[in-house]
């Protein structure tokens, strides 16, 4: 989990970002260009220990996607990180189709760069790093590669309709995710409504989503982390929409720890339409 905490915490600890993988998290109606401004703050019993920067920038013809993301505090005495991520992608009929994906992470003394390329429905990953086959693993096949979204496009989460999006109805999804390492499901299911402010930007409803972890491929089966995150039903993941778009992304995840609870939380939430360029630019 701790790979993507400190390279994009976008994607939600690695763990904890994730769209309907039946609907591939539409972008919905947008009349007009639309960015989304947001910061984050990764929190450990109180202590602040990461934080990232997240911008969205949608349209009806693409998307793309950019985070960067740093430890911070008494935990870059031990292990001291930043990386980024982006991801890019078309809208077909008012629903995002993947077209690439890249995060790069350094770790103190180790580091390392996941891409995956999508096309004709099949993720195909390149790693710097491949893992070394592992008997007690449970081995990634191509079918575990098919009918899945990236971490980054996967936190666009659609909410068909035309009515309000801070709904129940954005819970009720199951998500398929594949990072690059590993396949795992993500179940969500509605808890309730709260009423949420960031430090700047936006102010209102969220939708607080239970989450339960389900890896499925690609991991070792006697990893502490990975069974202690499957057995979890403490966690969550709180939604708030993007002006402008029927998407809802999130605002906070918790994640209950051994030591406390960890939370990644925004401080800076501004979504605003982009400015056009002008018919004098586009004749250039």
């Amino acid at each position: 989990m701790s790979r993507y905490l400190i390279a994009a915490c976008c994607v939600a600890a690695g763990l904890l970002a994730g769209a309907a993988a039946d609907t591939n998290a539409g972008v919905g109606e947008i009349r007009s260009p639309v960015k989304l401004d947001a910061a984050y703050t990764a929190s450990l019993f109180g202590i602040p220990i990461g934080q990232i920067s997240w911008t969205i920038e949608l349209s009806d013809k693409r998307y793309t996607a950019a985070a960067t993301g740093s430890t911070i505090g008494l935990l870059r005495i031990f292990a001291n990180g930043h990386g980024a991520a982006n991801a890019h992608g078309i809208v077909n009929a008012n629903e995002p189709v993947a077209s690439d994906f890249l995060v790069k992470y350094v770790s103190g003394d180790s580091s390392d760069e996941i891409k995956i390329v999508f096309s004709g429905g099949k993720a195909k990953e390149s790693l710097t790093h491949p893992p070394k086959p592992d008997p007690s693993g449970v081995p990634l096949t191509d079918a575990n590669r098919v009918g899945v979204v990236d971490p980054m496009s996967a936190l666009l989460i659609r909410v068909p309709g035309n009515g309000d999006t801070a709904v129940p109805a954005a819970c009720e999804r199951k998500i398929a995710v594949f990072d690059g390492h590993m396949r795992y499901d993500l179940q969500l299911a509605f808890k309730r409504i709260e009423q949420v402010r960031a430090n700047a930007g936006y102010q209102g409803p969220a939708v607080v989503c239970a989450l339960y972890f389900s890896p499925l491929a690609g991991y070792d089966i006697g990893r502490s982390g990975v069974r202690y995150l499957k057995a979890q039903r403490g966690m969550e993941m709180w939604l708030v929409p993007i002006a402008g778009t029927r998407l809802l992304v999130p605002f906070r995840v918790s994640v209950p720890t051994p030591i406390g609870l960890g939370i990644l939380q925004a401080t800076r939430f501004v979504s605003a339409p982009e400015a056009e360029p002008s018919s004098a630019m586009n004749a250039h």
